[in-house]
């Protein structure tokens, strides 16, 4: 059940549970699991690794590392991996980690300490292209009907409001996770996460902080290492109009992705779905509206 109920305090020094999801990362995975496990201390650190059915044996070097928690899913999207991850978890604090990261010493302090206020719901910090690394963004919002995410620039030194967090990597207090729902199941492979979940949060009455003083690498591809169909891009889009959206925005939001080859197939896949049960619930339990966020940031959609 989503609700709008605010988090207790965080402990002074808080645990956190690094949630990442892989599949067929290659030597990309174990760079990023060194990576976390040599810039986290032990004593306040869980990591859980969700192969989600890799079939290049990227994940045999994990039997070797006990601290690490390995579970397996059948493919099941980015959506369900992570809440497959997330519900492994037993830190105050989730951090969902792409597996094609790199992250810099104390990466956790300056989110942990947003997190501490109980009206922030999920903080991201900077990214940067671990390939070319002047190309940084800090959060995203959308562009127009087909629902488009676009970086940001970086506005001063301190947290600042963004409508759009990256999740590739997003930190949010465990009980907040829990209280709001995590990812949304109904969202298939992989595409348009970022935005519900972040579009979500802000509607409950959440804030979303990205973090300037702190940039984490990413490796950015041109496609994914797996069979990754576009349909589902459409899918997730759709479905977000559809659950979060009045009927004058939803409209243009179906206009514009009936320009996509994609979309008869991604639009019976979302009716195939429970879209008003899913609406139904949100309404209840949101305190704005989707007119309210897209003024809020001055979002034309």
């Amino acid at each position: 059940m989503l609700t709008g109920e605010r988090p207790g305090a965080l402990p002074i020094a808080p645990t956190v549970s690094v949630v990442i999801i892989t599949r067929n990362e290659g030597p990309e995975l174990q760079a990023t699991t060194s990576n976390v496990l040599a810039t986290l201390p032990a004593k306040h650190r869980q990591v859980i690794v969700v192969d989600d059915d890799s079939t290049d044996l990227s994940t045999a070097f994990l039997a070797d590392l006990p601290e690490i928690l390995v579970v397996r899913s059948p493919g099941i999207g980015v959506a369900r991996a992570r809440n497959y991850g997330a519900s492994q978890a037993t830190g105050d604090v989730i951090v969902f980690v792409d597996a094609h990261m790199r992250m810099p010493e104390g990466w956790h302090d300056p989110l942990v300490e947003a997190l501490r206020d109980p009206h922030v719901g999920a903080v991201a910090p900077g990214i940067y292209s671990i390939t070319e690394p002047k190309c940084r963004g800090f959060g995203l919002d959308l562009t127009g009907p087909e629902l488009k995410a676009r970086w940001l620039h970086k506005e001063g030194s301190t947290p600042s409001r963004v409508p759009i967090l990256p999740g590739c990597f997003l930190a949010m207090r465990r009980d907040t996770y829990r209280d709001t729902g995590g990812y949304d199941p109904g969202m298939q492979q992989l595409g348009g996460n970022d935005p519900e979940l972040s579009c979500r949060l802000w509607l409950l009455g959440y804030e979303l902080l990205v973090v300037p003083e702190l940039e984490i690498g990413h490796l950015f591809r041109t496609a994914a290492p797996y069979p990754a169909r576009w349909t589902s891009v459409v899918h997730n889009r759709l479905r977000m109009a559809f659950v979060h959206f009045g009927r004058g925005r939803v409209e243009r939001v179906t206009r514009a992705l009936r320009a996509y080859d994609s979309f008869p197939a991604a639009l019976a896949m979302m009716l195939d779905t429970e879209v008003d049960a899913r609406r139904a619930e949100i309404v209840r339990a949101r305190r704005f509206d989707d007119d309210w966020f897209f003024q809020r940031f001055a979002i034309t959609c």
